[in-house]
């Protein structure tokens, strides 16, 4: 369950908790059309508090309603400003922010139109590994889906829109409901694409590989790995591979703005590498961790101070 935080900015100012509430006939809870963005918030060594990457999730936030074919009702700056006000006013030194977009009641049926208000709300709340310390410190187990994912011809792959997601949550509820930790999606063409909500490298011979930016979101997390990576020298391709490719590899793990770096300890009953995190996975989830707490000077300009 989400812990409860004071306020939500909600369309331009700040309101208790229980008053953040939408219309029945808000255009979004029926037909899907929404944006949203994860970011988070790390207490640094230093004992101050910066959210990590906030620039590069403020304008995907933007893109994925234009993507949408809707307009946000107020400027980047007035977003990011906000995300910042709420986390100080609800006294949150680290934790979990969610912007979301939504299209509100008005005409109702298939299409929107200018009688329906655009309305913006920002909730943030304190939120631990979304896969679990466990799984963060020794790997998940995780199956393949006989859901794909979406086809780029299908959906707005590179949108977080609301409705792209129920073909998440089929996925990951068929995968915890038969006792594993997530899914792991194929696109149509039968590659492996990404999780219900991560991306996926794996390691093979010293070597790291991603998919590449088709079907799948661009993650900002993934972006941050491969710079981690390319830094330490490790080659990085960007790929499609296969399930076979997975089950052979030396290690794997999920990336993502909720499951930070989580290890891939086996998948679809097969044990992955070592069957624990491996060298590479453990070193760049190492860094990871001292770059979103402000231990690596490099990367000051992805910390945001509250």
């Amino acid at each position: 369950m989400v812990e409860k935080t004071s306020l939500i900015w909600m369309d331009g100012k700040l309101i208790p908790w229980e008053s953040a509430t939408v219309h029945v006939l808000s255009h979004t809870i029926h037909y899907g059309l929404g944006a949203f963005e994860g970011i988070r918030c790390y207490k640094g060594a230093s004992g101050t508090s910066a959210v990590f990457r906030l620039k590069e999730h403020v304008d995907r936030f933007f893109e994925s309603a234009l993507i949408g074919g809707f307009e946000i009702p107020h400027t980047r700056e007035a977003i990011t400003g906000a995300i910042l006000e709420t986390l100080r006013e609800n006294k949150l030194e680290e934790g979990y922010i969610r912007p979301v977009v939504f299209i509100g009641a008005g005409a109702m049926g298939v299409m929107f139109t200018d009688e329906n208000p655009i309305h913006v709300c920002i909730a943030v709340w304190p939120w631990g590994a979304y896969l679990g310390d466990e799984g963060l410190k020794n790997g998940i187990r995780i199956r393949t889906s006989s859901y794909n994912r979406h086809h780029v011809n299908v959906m707005m792959t590179k949108a977080k829109i609301c409705g792209n997601y129920v073909n998440s949550i089929l996925a990951k509820k068929e995968a915890v409901e038969t006792g594993y930790d997530e899914a792991l999606m194929l696109d149509t063409d039968g590659y492996v694409a990404e999780a219900s909500g991560e991306n996926i490298f794996i390691v093979r011979n010293g070597s790291i590989k991603t998919t590449p930016l088709t079907s799948i979101l661009p993650g900002i997390t993934r972006a941050t790995v491969i710079t981690l990576a390319q830094e330490k020298g490790i080659p990085v391709q960007e790929q499609r591979f296969t399930r076979d490719e997975l089950y052979t590899a030396e290690e794997a793990f999920f990336t993502g703005t909720a499951a930070e770096i989580t290890p891939i300890r086996e998948a679809d009953n097969r044990t992955i590498g070592a069957g624990k995190p491996g060298p590479i996975t453990l070193d760049l989830q190492k860094r990871f961790f001292e770059v979103v707490r402000g231990e690596n000077p490099t990367y000051k300009d992805w910390l945001t101070p509250v």
